[in-house]
């Protein structure tokens, strides 16, 4: 993955531009397979958990396929020129000094937490200001704010984080210990209070 690149009976392929790699994982099953190492979770922009879907999307579903597969209809949205356009002007939201000290003082608290063996590495903090960057553009802004921040800190740091045993028998999980680093680190522009942030 960080390479860019796949070696295949010995001859190495580049690949090309843009690169994207998407895994998936069911929670239960995991004959023939083994849960990926912490290095290469790390490498991964950010993990996401689906979940059962809403009872009304499930009948919805229902309705989609009754007939056909949605997959087989699906279309193209988007060109690999446009995608790449689009990577390049996420690069280009701005983000003030505040909100990276910001990010940073959010990955050290996993780093310093009492029930943490392993923070979030370097790659966390820039996980989590490059999907901040890509809120903001979603959103229609040319700056980040704390709630993208905010937004993202989950699903770019989880995965990144390892409990002490100690921690994993009193039932912590990762999600409420990195919402419980977000109630204690004071958002830019607003003082703490014991704490924890007073917005």
């Amino acid at each position: 993955m960080e390479e860019r690149q796949i070696t295949v009976d010995g001859v190495t392929h580049v690949l090309p531009d843009p690169f994207i790699v998407l895994a998936t994982q069911n929670p239960i099953e995991y004959e023939g397979t083994f849960p990926l190492p912490e290095a290469q979770l790390d490498r991964f922009l950010v993990r996401l958990e689906l979940g059962y879907p809403g009872r009304n999307d499930e009948i919805e579903m229902m309705g989609r396929q009754q007939q056909q597969h949605p997959l087989d209809t699906l279309g193209q949205v988007v060109d690999a020129q446009e995608l790449i356009a689009a990577q390049a002007g996420v690069r280009e939201i701005y983000v003030d000094r505040l909100i990276k000290e910001y990010i940073i003082s959010i990955v050290e608290g996993t780093r310093k937490h009492e029930d943490v063996y392993l923070g979030a590495s370097p790659r966390g903090s820039l996980a989590l200001y490059r999907t901040a960057q890509a809120r903001a553009a979603i959103e229609g802004r040319d700056f980040v704010i704390p709630d993208d921040v905010k937004a993202l800190a989950v699903a770019s740091l989880a995965h990144r984080v390892i409990l002490r045993p100690a921690a994993r028998i009193k039932n912590t999980d990762v999600t409420s210990l990195i919402d419980e680093i977000l109630r204690r680190v004071p958002v830019p522009g607003t003082r703490a209070s014991a704490g924890k942030s007073t917005h």
